[in-house]
């Protein structure tokens, strides 16, 4: 009759999303990496990371409400991708909620506004049409950027990424003016509080001497675009020398065998994102030297990888740190 009054009451299961139990290979993984390497995904709500980051299944929907201190809770995703105000402006409050889900050593890749880096407008179906009147507007980059990411995130803005999407053929005909309007861009925009201020381009003719140039005059990074539209990886090292010592920025958002078209192939073929099914040991053994010598030198190196780019975000990360790490 005692042991009845005394009896344990049940064990309930935890409410919201759990992250999965830290693996013993990615806690002695991230233990062996320099504390300025910040390897993510580009975005966090996926269901088919269940039992890869997450430890249940979750609809995509409450991933991307309540899944971010499970994400950051995983021990080799120490930043994320914020893509979803490419579409629309995110206001202070949204990011400033992001912020408080996260440990002091997170860190965030902020995609600016299609508003300040599409030479053309938008149509609903996503192709451009009509010039962009605020296309590199400074005005428009503080305002709606720039000030609000930094009130909202403050010390764990890792990378504020200007990715300046495919010029129509006027403009790439005029390059200088539009290295110009850039160069003024950048000078006009007031420093973040932490990180770095980058640009990402997706027209192989930025890529020079006068894109280096003006980046070191405005104290901004080139990023590293992983994607078919560019060259490959190798063929776009000599802008970082050029620009050496630094920090690092990366996105690997394609594999390059989908071409330059191939999100949609991509998705399709990779489903659930839950397995790395075209590897790309090439890239990754060449990204990880860059991300050695970069911490190497006491430099912060922000990268974060899509699930188009192998299949499995972070099953890459996971790939990218152990060759970071074996050397």
């Amino acid at each position: 009759m005692q042991d009845e009054l005394f009896e344990a009451p049940p064990l309930r299961r935890p409410r919201g999303v759990q992250p999965v139990p830290p693996d013993v290979g990615d806690l002695a993984l991230a233990k062996a990496l320099s504390p300025r390497v910040h390897l993510g995904t580009s975005s966090w709500s996926y269901p088919g990371w269940e039992g890869l980051v997450w430890a249940g299944r979750h609809s995509e929907s409450t991933l991307s409400r309540t899944g971010l201190p499970a994400y950051a809770a995983h021990p080799l995703l120490r930043a994320v991708g914020i893509d979803r105000g490419f579409y629309r402006p995110l206001a202070a409050s949204d990011f400033e909620r992001h912020a408080q889900q996260v440990p002091r050593g997170f860190r965030f890749t902020v995609k600016a506004p299609s508003l300040v880096t599409d030479a053309l407008l938008r149509t609903e179906d996503g192709r451009g049409q009509e010039a962009n009147p605020l296309f590199l507007d400074p005005v428009a980059a503080r305002r709606d950027f720039i000030e609000p990411v930094c009130e909202g995130l403050g010390d764990r803005i890792g990378a504020l990424v200007f990715q300046l999407s495919p010029l129509p053929p006027q403009r790439l005909a005029c390059m200088n003016e539009q290295l110009d309007l850039l160069h003024d861009l950048l000078l006009a925009l007031p420093r973040p509080p932490a990180g770095v201020i980058a640009v990402e381009v997706r027209n192989a003719e930025w890529l020079g001497p006068d894109l280096v140039a003006l980046l070191r005059d405005a104290r901004a990074c080139y990023c590293l675009g992983l994607h078919p539209k560019l060259p490959p990886l190798p063929d776009q090292l000599p802008l970082l020398r050029a620009m050496w010592p630094g920090p690092l920025v990366a996105r690997w958002n394609l594999n390059r065998l989908h071409g330059p078209f191939g999100y949609e192939a991509a998705e399709k073929r990779y489903g659930e994102f839950d397995a790395l099914m075209d590897p790309d040991p090439d890239t990754r053994a060449t990204l990880a030297r860059v991300i050695r010598g970069t911490a190497g030198a006491g430099q912060e190196a922000f990268v974060t990888i899509s699930n188009k780019a192998e299949g499995c975000a972070p099953l890459s990360v996971r790939a990218l740190a152990r060759a970071i790490v074996d050397g």
